[in-house]
């Protein structure tokens, strides 16, 4: 089953277009990237399937229910949405005992405690937030947003604000959480971040999307001319020359040095050929490297 599906999903305000026409379709158990420019029209996308706005035409399914039956399952729904508003005089312990009533959840006292450890605030349970840090507000977000169990949580920069011990905390618990069969639809500005959790990206552009794949299909796709980067043995004057000389019909580009070398070619299906080169001509190759675009470049890339 699709955790969330839309079906030619517009927004409108008047004569501008802010969602048009968008089909997506994330899977159950999913980590999804969902990345756009400021003014993309992410905030609006999410905003419609949570059922804060109408649609102004199109449909959307979430977890197998439709727009008019999303009051229903509301409750498996889970949002952290960049900035948390959380009383000052109220702890992180009972602003989730507070939550978790209006989610009419039963959570003992030890089941809020092990959520609040779970996001890193084990020594900061009965600690007023007016004390928290921008950090600590973060992660207390997250706990708000996880206290339930929901099927479907919606993380919006999830590690904006927290210290690097905190971010890669931040990210083995949603690695965690998917593979317990959460599906999450992250939006973060942390393209390395993107990268490195998501099973899946879309990048939204001007209110629809613009591509989307994993990031094995997306270099694919836009990935064009491939470099090889070889490090191997000393090479007199004479070996580069020759070497070099045996690469003219092969390559696009060849820049041979004495311990390195940078070869361009325009097809994956060339790289066995070109450590083959190599191999015949009795030259140790210690390291190979292809070059690949990282999530950064494809998305700068995009117009």
């Amino acid at each position: 089953m699709e955790a969330l599906q839309t079906h030619q999903l517009t927004k409108t305000y008047g004569k501008k277009i802010v969602v048009d026409s968008v089909d997506l379709h994330i899977p159950e158990g999913t980590i999804f990237g969902f990345l756009g420019k400021n003014g993309a029209g992410k905030s609006t996308f999410i905003n419609m399937v949570t059922g804060l706005i109408k649609p102004s035409s199109g449909s959307f399914e979430v977890l197998g229910q439709p727009e008019k039956r999303l009051e229903s399952i509301q409750k498996e729904i889970g949002v952290l949405p960049d900035y948390s508003t959380f009383y000052d005089d109220l702890t992180a312990y009972h602003h989730l005992n507070y939550f978790q009533k209006l989610v009419k959840q039963s959570l003992s006292k030890q089941d809020i405690i092990h959520v609040l450890t779970q996001v890193g605030l084990e020594d900061a349970v009965h600690v007023k937030v007016k004390k928290y840090s921008f950090g600590m507000k973060k992660k207390l977000g997250i706990a708000q947003s996880i206290i339930h169990q929901p099927k479907l949580l919606f993380l919006d920069e999830p590690t904006s604000g927290v210290d690097a011990n905190a971010v890669l905390n931040i990210h083995a618990l949603i690695k965690e959480i998917a593979a317990q069969g959460t599906t999450i639809l992250l939006t973060s500005h942390n393209l390395n971040e993107v990268e490195k959790l998501c099973d899946e990206i879309a990048i939204m552009n001007k209110g629809s999307i613009q591509t989307q794949g994993t990031m094995k299909q997306l270099r694919e796709q836009y990935q064009q001319d491939i470099v090889i980067h070889i490090h191997h043995r000393s090479l007199s004057e004479k070996e580069q020359v020759h070497l070099q000389t045996s690469f003219t019909e092969l390559v696009e580009k060849i820049q041979i040095e004495e311990t390195s070398s940078e070869i361009i070619v325009a097809s994956k299906e060339y790289i066995p050929h070109v450590n083959k080169q190599f191999v015949r001509q009795d030259i140790d190759v210690f390291r190979l490297e292809v070059e690949e675009p990282s999530l950064e470049e494809i998305f700068l890339n995009l117009e």
